[in-house]
This record gives C-alpha cells, structure tokens and sequence, in this order.
C-alpha cells in the first residue's frame, strides 16, 4: 500500500496509510497545561455546601499529541486522594475543565468524606501521574494548591451560645499584673499633668 505523507505545522509531520503516525522532533518542547481556574496568585478556599460546585480549568501548551483522556485527582494532607468531577477523576482527553460538586461527593461517599483540609490537584495524561517530560506531550501538572471547609450551622445567642475567647476576658486582663501597671501610669499621667496645668495659670496671670 503506498504511503501518502503530508506536513501539518513546521515542526510536526503526519503520515497516513492503515493506521496514522506521528513524528515529533526532539527539539520540540515539552508539553503541559497551565491552571485557568482557580488563579494561582494563592491558595484559593472552596465551602463545601449544597449548590455550590467548583470549576477547574486550563489550557494546553506545546502539546502535540492528543490523549484519550486525562485523569484529575485531589491529594489531600491527610493522604487521602479523591476523584475529582462526575466522572470518577476520568475526562476526555482534550477538556479544559471540569466541575465538581462537593457536596453531592460527600452525600455519595459517606463513609471517606471530604475532609476540611488542604489538598493539590493532580492532572495527568496517558503517559502516567508519574510520565517523565517528552517534547509534544503531556506533562502531569501538581502546580495547583486548594483548600476545603464546612460552615458551621447558625447558633442564635437566645438558644444559649457564647463566645468562648471572650468569657471572663475582663477579670482576666484586670487579674493581670501589666494591667495594674497602665492603671497607674495613667492616673499618674493625669495628676502631673493637672499640676502642670495649675502652675501654668498661675505664672500666666503673674506676668
């Protein structure tokens, strides 16, 4: 069968015949993705509450061969990994995002709930979590650090609330011997300063 060759890009040949090839010079440059959603400026804190679900998104650079899908996961501190969108952590190979619904994971895994902790975000191609840099594909991507929490349910102050770190907060700084000490500075502050005041009047109206 003959073999029909025809160029895409200038660094890029394709051939074609039964089954499709690709060529890739060892000067091209290794491929990856860069992190869209959330901005990477700092850690970024996601509610874990109904009808609040996240987005992650990116986009590929110098990747020139497709994968079939990509995996994404969050490793937490803990140890554990999560599966990250609706599809157990496993998207199509050419998405640039994915959404997840931390709450409806929760709901569903009972029993290994998200924990309120930080956690990193891995993304990874055909080649493995652990591929090693190749010019034209995927690099696994590590570089984005998140953080999850529960919001704590409302507590009127009528059904018995109390604020732990301001109970006895008054006895305690008047128990404290720094506080005795400013008392005394400001009373003393105040008697020489009236005194002073006093011989001022006095000199004013003698001369």
């Amino acid at each position: 069968m003959q073999k029909i060759e025809r160029k895409r890009s200038p660094s890029v040949r394709y051939s074609s015949s039964s089954s499709s090839s690709i060529s890739i010079p060892q000067t091209a440059a290794a491929g990856g993705i860069t992190l869209t959603q959330p901005p990477q400026t700092s850690t970024s804190f996601y509610k874990i509450a109904s009808g609040q679900p996240i987005t992650f998104g990116w986009n590929f650079t110098s990747v020139l061969v497709n994968n079939t899908h990509l995996t994404v996961s969050a490793i937490c501190d803990n140890g554990n990994t999560y599966p990250v969108g609706p599809t157990d952590g496993v998207i199509a190979g050419t998405a640039t995002s994915v959404v997840w619904d931390l709450y409806s994971y929760n709901q569903a895994h009972s029993n290994t709930p998200l924990a309120q902790a930080s956690y990193t975000l891995n993304i990874w191609g055909d080649l493995g979590r652990n591929a090693a840099r190749a010019p034209g594909y995927m690099s696994p991507n590590t570089a984005l650090k998140f953080a999850l929490y529960t919001p704590q349910p409302y507590t009127p102050i009528s059904s018995g609330w109390q604020c732990t770190g301001c109970s006895g907060s008054v006895s305690a700084y008047a128990a404290h011997p720094a506080f005795a000490g400013i008392i005394a500075t400001l009373v003393i502050m105040l008697i020489t300063g009236f005194g002073l005041l006093r011989n001022f009047s006095r000199f004013a109206m003698t001369s």
